[in-house]
């Protein structure tokens, strides 16, 4: 597994696994078990997606060393707007039966909040029960903001990119601030006909790898951390081995040119939650 080195020196495995809408207990567990005994190192939940509870289990029940394990957790958008940062990692981390979480970010940019917060979340930093922080769905306006008052740079920008929202200027702004953008739904969380746009499928012809990896690979060259969701062994499997190929400069322009600025989440400016 490929290793990114974060601004504060922590690595981050390149691939890792989400489970996000995985609200069945049982699925949760039985998912992270699996992806563990795969080779999996990173697991990516949030406090909204209510299986932070079966994720630590699953870890614990693992055998794996606590160390070998990047585990990220988010301060949901409730608990940023009382002001519980705090409270919100403490519950968090009974739930995950965890002293710490590897990552903690940010949820979402609430309107009120967004810059404000990152004071607090340094607090979580500076108290060990996080060992990086970083935020998620931000824009680049957010984060000018967030760094007028920033001591601790995020580490991480979590936002919703794949080859339909190619999300460039997010990438390089965060790029050139020392921030690793990471890609939640990266295979266009099942909403789209990505797998089979013929670009994509015409590419993984090529390379014998499917489209899935093709877009895996376009990301992890550009830098960005992917944290593919799937429950199914085969899939896992698939996702993991999107590392031993290499996409031509062609072929990575290729796959960029299928931007369609076609967002599936809310927009980080226009959200209700």
């Amino acid at each position: 597994m490929e290793n990114f080195t974060l601004n504060n020196g922590a690595k981050i495995p390149s691939i890792g696994v989400g489970v996000w809408r995985i609200d069945d207990a049982e699925i949760a567990y039985n998912t992270i078990e699996l992806a563990l005994s795969l080779g999996y190192r990173h697991i990516d939940t949030a406090m909204i997606y209510g299986n932070e509870e079966a994720v630590g289990k699953a870890i614990k029940d693992s055998g794996i060393a606590r160390e070998e394990i990047f585990l990220t957790t988010k301060l949901w958008n409730d608990d940023q707007r009382s002001g519980r940062v705090m409270e919100a990692i403490d519950a968090s981390l009974e739930r995950l039966g965890m002293d710490y979480v590897d990552l903690y970010l940010v949820h979402w940019p609430v309107k009120e909040t967004y810059v404000s917060v990152w004071k607090k979340m340094e607090e979580v930093y500076k108290s060990g029960k996080a060992k990086v922080i970083g935020v998620s769905n931000y824009q680049p306006h957010h984060l000018d903001d967030l760094l007028q008052v920033a001591e601790v740079v995020p580490a991480v920008n979590q936002i919703e990119c794949n080859p339909y929202l190619s999300q460039e200027a997010v990438i390089e702004y965060c790029k050139g601030k020392g921030i690793y953008p990471e890609a939640w739904g990266p295979l266009g969380a099942g909403k789209t006909d990505l797998l089979i746009d013929p670009v994509l499928t015409g590419i993984a012809k090529v390379h014998g790898k499917s489209a899935a990896q093709v877009v895996l690979r376009w990301n992890l060259q550009r830098g960005v951390i992917v944290i593919p969701k799937s429950v199914h062994e085969a899939r896992l499997i698939e996702n993991l081995n999107a590392i031993d190929f290499t996409l031509t400069a062609d072929q990575m322009k290729q796959i960029s040119n299928l931007d369609k600025n076609l967002r599936l989440g809310s927009h980080p400016d226009n959200f209700d939650f």
